[in-house]
C-alpha cells in the first residue's frame, strides 16, 4: 500500500498534483483543506471555527483535523493507499498520524516535498483567489502570513520524516506535467526503499 504525505507551502501545487497522482496510482486524496471547506459550506460547528481561523491565515486545531482524517481512513479502508495533502502540518500531528495508522494496518511510505520560491507561491495564490473567490487567496498579507506559519510550524516536518528515511524533495516549478513526472520518479524511489 502506498501512503504519501504530499508536502509544500501554500501554492506549491499539492492539490493539482494530488489529482494526477490519484488517477495514476488509484489512491484516495485526503485534503484537509477540502474537508474543512466542506465543513464550512455545511455550516457545521467545525466549519464555523475553521472559517474564522482560515480568514486570519491560521491553522485549524489538531484535534479537529485528526478526527476528520481518522474518519476518512475508516471510510476508505479498501483503497490502494492515501495521499495526505495538508496533513500533517505540525510535528504533533505527524506523531498522531504515526500512532493512528497502525490501528488501521497502515504506515507512511514517504513524504515528498514540492519546493518553489515565495514570490512564485504568492503569485499563484493571488491568481487562484481571482478565479476561485476564496477570501484567503485574495489578500497578499494573509497569504504571506500563511507562508510564514508554514515555515515556522510545518517546515520542521522535513527533518521529522528525513530522520525516518522517508523524505524526498522535488521542484514545484515548471509545467504541471514536468512536476508530475518528477513526483512519479520520487514515488518510485520511495517504493524501492520501502520494499527493499
Amino acid at each position: 500500500m502506498l501512503n504519501i504525505v504530499l508536502f509544500g507551502a501554500p501554492g506549491a501545487g499539492k492539490g493539482t498534483q494530488a489529482a494526477k497522482l490519484v488517477e495514476k496510482y488509484n489512491l484516495v486524496h485526503l485534503s484537509t483543506g477540502d474537508m474543512l471547506r466542506d465543513e464550512i459550506a455545511r455550516c457545521t460547528h467545525h466549519g464555523l471555527i475553521a472559517q474564522q481561523l482560515i480568514n486570519n491565515g491560521q491553522l485549524a486545531p489538531d484535534s479537529m483535523v485528526v478526527e476528520m482524517i481518522a474518519e476518512k481512513i475508516k471510510t476508505h479502508k479498501a483503497s490502494e493507499g492515501f495521499i495526505f495533502d495538508g496533513f500533517p502540518r505540525t510535528i504533533p500531528q505527524a506523531k498522531m498520524l504515526d500512532s493512528m495508522l497502525p490501528e488501521h494496518g497502515l504506515r507512511i511510505t514517504g513524504m515528498i516535498a514540492l519546493s518553489a520560491p515565495e514570490d512564485e507561491l504568492v503569485h499563484r495564490l493571488l491568481c487562484r483567489g481571482k478565479c476561485s473567490g476564496r477570501a484567503d487567496d485574495q489578500n497578499e498579507e494573509i497569504i504571506r502570513n500563511r507562508i510564514a506559519v508554514y515555515h515556522e510550524k510545518t517546515a520542521p516536518l522535513i527533518e521529522y520524516y528525513a530522520a525516518q528515511g522517508k523524505h524526498l524533495s522535488t521542484k514545484g516549478v515548471g509545467s504541471i506535467d514536468e512536476i508530475f513526472h518528477n513526483l512519479c520518479a520520487a514515488i518510485e524511489k520511495l517504493r524501492q526503499v520501502c520494499c527493499a
